[in-house]
């Protein structure tokens, strides 16, 4: 399996229930490696630019007023197939859709507070990514027990 990078956003629904936590639990437990976290309310040009591959959609203006609505945690995360992974974890778009055990699943019934977001591909994350963070501000260093995971 190869190490690869992708960005989490807990979205402002998630950080006013206080799943922040939880979230990063899980991430941590599975053996998804931080190296950049910061909460942050998002601007609109910011959202709009995170969310222009849906610009011509009908719901591209609800997306961006959603997650401009309060704070959200941006994570900048590594790991053994990162981006699968983590969506593994994540779980359906739709919460009431979502599989039990997800986070999804467990913490969301709609599919426009969903909790969370999280690249779906390498090139979804490099256009996402860049966004959230500067190079300054993801650390490459390793935890020590990279290989019990």
């Amino acid at each position: 399996m190869a190490a690869e990078k992708t960005l989490i956003l807990i979205k402002p629904d998630g950080v006013k229930r206080r799943l922040s936590g939880e979230v990063i639990k899980r991430l941590e437990q599975k053996g998804i490696n931080i190296k950049g976290l910061k909460l942050m309310k998002l601007s609109k040009e910011k959202a709009e630019k995170h969310y222009s591959v849906h610009k011509d959609k009908p719901f591209f203006n609800d997306l961006v007023s959603y997650i401009t609505s309060g704070p959200i945690i941006a994570i900048l995360a590594e790991g053994n197939s990162a981006i699968s992974v983590v969506r593994g974890l994540v779980g359906a778009t739709d919460g009431s859709k979502a599989s039990p055990g997800t986070i999804r699943g467990d913490f969301s019934i709609s599919i426009d507070k969903n909790i969370i977001h999280a690249s779906d591909s390498v090139e979804s994350f490099n256009h996402e990514y860049p966004i959230f963070f500067n190079s300054s501000e993801i650390l490459d260093f390793t935890y020590g027990d990279e290989n019990l995971f």
